[in-house]
């Protein structure tokens, strides 16, 4: 199946289909060939790059329009994913059930953050690794995509008191380029965090 792009319609993949930078440049902190989750995965350009090196991935997203599209993109790249459609606030997770995780832009209210982090904390076995990538606060005056409302963003102090209950393998809070295939080229402000178990 070929994917259409052209004047008159919109892309498919509007967020392209390579996957997040943080990810491909911090693969090597997961296990080789390891049984992944991938949260708020969205269209699963990350999802599929971890399962072409090997990895078993399981998405975890709440429209079925996006999990769709991952099987869809996971299909033209001939690998397998499993598709999950849940609201993870509400959602109970398998405990202790994965050697690592994932997740970028995943936004939730404020008051949920760090409960839905602790949910993917305790979906990971002990010694798995959890690395995810998020707008900060500050991101809301960039107007380069995310959230527009400020409940939804992260603060970096916050995410960094969480991080440090866990072996704190990376942290970085700051601006980075912005490369997704059909927007404007620019710069964003991000928190990004890989903690072990």
């Amino acid at each position: 199946m070929s994917v259409r792009s052209d004047q008159t319609s919109p892309p498919l993949y509007v967020y392209g289909t390579e996957a997040n930078r943080f990810i491909t440049s911090s693969v090597q902190y997961l296990p080789k060939q390891a049984k992944i989750a991938a949260y708020a995965e969205n269209e699963g350009a990350n999802a599929v790059f971890l399962a072409k090196l090997g990895h078993q991935v399981t998405v975890y997203d709440s429209t079925l329009y996006g999990l769709a599209k991952v099987q869809l993109l996971a299909r033209m790249n001939g690998v397998s994913i499993v598709t999950k459609r849940v609201e993870l606030i509400e959602y109970e997770l398998p405990q202790e059930n994965y050697d690592g995780a994932i997740m970028v832009f995943g936004h939730f209210k404020h008051k949920f953050q760090l409960m839905v982090l602790d949910k993917i904390m305790n979906s990971i076995k002990f010694n798995g690794v959890f690395m995810f990538e998020v707008y900060e606060y500050a991101q809301l005056l960039y107007n380069t995509g995310g959230p527009n409302d400020m409940a939804y963003l992260y603060n970096a102090e916050d995410i960094l008191r969480w991080a440090r209950r866990y072996k704190l393998k990376h942290y970085f809070t700051g601006e980075v380029a912005q490369h997704e295939a059909s927007l404007q080229k620019n710069t964003r402000r991000v928190i990004q965090v890989i903690v072990e178990k």
